[in-house]
């Protein structure tokens, strides 16, 4: 028993060692992909750790193992086909969806420790004060997460829409009526009884429900990581109820990642965390600026000709992606283009901003897919004082982290949110199907200005003609 002890407990070392070094390693698109497999490694680890555990205990039957093993497949066979099957346009669905998973597996530890144990290995009964609070914040936590990641999924797959009524301030009321029934089941259940557990697990649920409807999609990578850093924290909770070590540790860095990540995308964002979970949506309070900022003038546009006649004679072209090539699907097309850009001699690079597309790193991945060097994309900060000195940017897709209004009008709902100063190059083409506006709902003066052209089309149709182009000129030839 004792050398098993000891096996377990350097297993699940080697995993949360495993798990903070792939963290890390995901931070960086160049070391992402190895990282990834680092950190499903330590996951592998850590069920490893736990059937070794299981073997010296004699409260597990043969049907237990047949659910633990059952489970273990069945869960690894449906993330493999999700991980293979799901396209780029649908990962936000995909990664609030495993949130959800996350939280809804830690709420039912923590029901199943309550319903089912009446005391733990350790001869500690449910009734112990530190095992029920790590139970409530469990269910508490775990509830919110998986409900409020379902109407995430469903309103970035489009299956749900922001009703009206949660517009309206009744829905703080509703909400608060909500967490009063929450505390109440918590209180029941923390001085030893049963009975408050679903009064506490349908409250926290429907609060889930109430914080995540009314925010709008503007806001959604916002919320997807921070009901990563949710799910995270009901792990750790979790973990002190089976007490496990392992899962204390591993949801403490995925908390306080989801955390940390939650703050940049606020700060990109010019949002506060507060106005995000109670303010209502961006797009909504957007709706007051007025109609006539819906229609556009002096709008230019060109042709796919006159766009490559312009990139043939530049000697720096930068590339703003956005959402509409990841819909498009046009990821690969794009990096043949600037493969005859490089060879023609022109300086290539990427400007990424940190909420473009439809959650954190959208972008950095959607990129790598088609094999874009790392050295080329640059991140905000870094792009913006280039822009002067280049001479076309081509924007795909994007539309609010380019507009100009959040510099230089305090009238936006944009104003003070960092974007890309695109608009202080020489000439800037965008690629848009039409003049529709992005999720803020809102006008974008960058079409306005006299150095800008649109270029309508399907992103993938574009660039493939701007490719045809590009070669007709000789342009892959040069040097």
């Amino acid at each position: 028993m004792m050398n098993t002890a000891i096996f377990k407990y350097a297993i699940d070392l080697f995993a949360v060692l495993f798990l903070a070094l792939g963290i890390k390693g995901l931070s960086k698109v160049r070391s992402a992909r190895a990282a990834n497999q680092l950190a499903a490694l330590a996951m592998g680890l850590a069920l490893l750790g736990v059937f070794i555990d299981f073997l010296g205990s004699d409260a597990i039957s043969f049907n237990s193992w047949i659910w633990i093993v059952f489970g273990s497949v069945i869960g690894g066979c449906l993330g493999m086909i999700t991980a293979k099957r799901v396209p780029m346009t649908a990962m936000p669905e995909t990664v609030a969806l495993f949130n959800g998973c996350g939280g809804m597996s830690s709420l039912l530890v923590a029901m199943g420790v309550v319903l089912f144990l009446g005391e733990s290995d350790s001869g500690q009964t449910t009734q112990d004060f530190v095992g029920n609070l790590s139970i409530i914040v469990s269910v508490f936590v775990g509830a919110i997460t998986f409900f409020g990641s379902i109407v995430a999924m469903a309103k970035l797959q489009g299956w749900l829409s922001t009703p009206g009524w949660t517009q309206s301030k009744l829905r703080h009321a509703f909400n608060i009526a909500l967490s009063v029934l929450a505390f109440v089941g918590a209180a029941e259940l923390l001085l030893g009884g049963q009975s408050g557990l679903w009064l506490l697990v349908i409250s926290s649920g429907l609060l889930g429900i109430g914080v995540t409807l009314p925010i709008g999609g503007a806001d959604m990578p916002v919320v997807i990581s921070l009901l990563n850093s949710y799910s995270g924290v009901a792990a750790a909770a979790a973990g002190f109820v089976v007490q496990s070590q392992l899962l204390i540790v591993a949801g403490a860095m995925v908390g306080a990642a989801g955390l940390i990540l939650t703050q940049v995308m606020c700060n990109g964002m010019n949002r506060s965390l507060l106005s995000v979970l109670f303010g209502g949506a961006l797009g909504h309070s957007a709706s007051g600026v007025g109609s006539n900022l819906s229609e556009y003038v002096n709008i230019t546009s060109c042709s796919v000709e006159e766009c490559a006649l312009t990139i043939e004679a530049a000697e720096r072209v930068v590339i703003v992606p956005g959402y509409g090539l990841a819909v498009a699907q046009a990821q690969h097309t794009l990096r043949e283009v600037t493969r005859v850009l490089e060879a023609g001699g022109i300086n290539v690079s990427y400007a990424i901003h940190p909420v473009a597309g439809r959650m954190p790193g959208h972008m950095n991945v959607l990129l790598a897919e088609a094999d874009v060097p790392y050295e080329q994309l640059k991140e905000m900060d870094v792009i913006n004082p280039d822009f002067p000195a280049t001479d076309v940017v081509l924007v795909l897709g994007a539309n609010d982290v380019v507009n100009p209004q959040a510099k230089n009008d305090s009238n936006s709902p944009l104003y003070g949110m960092p974007v890309l100063d695109v608009y202080e190059a020489r000439t800037v083409f965008v690629v848009k199907r039409g003049m529709s506006a992005g999720y803020s709902g809102i006008k974008n003066d960058l079409f306005e200005m006299s150095n800008t052209s649109m270029v309508f089309g399907d992103a993938k149709k574009v660039l493939g003609d701007l490719l045809v182009q590009l070669k007709e000129l000789g342009l892959g030839r040069k040097g």
